[in-house]
């Protein structure tokens, strides 16, 4: 952790029901940048280790993307943020997720 610039975190282990390789994401790392420029905050994502071989790729970029440009923009805009974690999943990508 770099404060006011960067959080990296380290996925020590993960399970998921939906892939053959349950530990995809074990060892990989997230990694949100935040920068301030002309009185905006400008934040990069980036999931490091995250490649097209694992067989979430899509799925996970889609939630990531689904995460940050909508759920996290919603938080700041509105006080309510549109995480899948309750609730009926939002996306397409929620409902594979969710009857996995």
């Amino acid at each position: 952790m770099i404060p006011n610039e960067k959080v990296v975190w380290l996925v020590k282990y993960n399970y998921f029901k939906h892939t053959k390789d349950k530990s995809e994401w074990t060892g990989t790392k997230v990694s949100f940048e935040i920068a301030h420029t002309d009185n905006k905050t400008k934040l990069h994502f980036t999931h490091l280790g995250l490649t097209r071989e694992f067989e979430c790729f899509d799925v996970c970029s889609n939630g990531w993307n689904q995460y940050i440009r909508q759920s996290l923009v919603s938080l700041i805009k509105t006080g309510e943020g549109q995480p899948n974690a309750t609730g009926k999943p939002r996306t397409e990508d929620e409902k594979q997720l969710r009857s996995a």
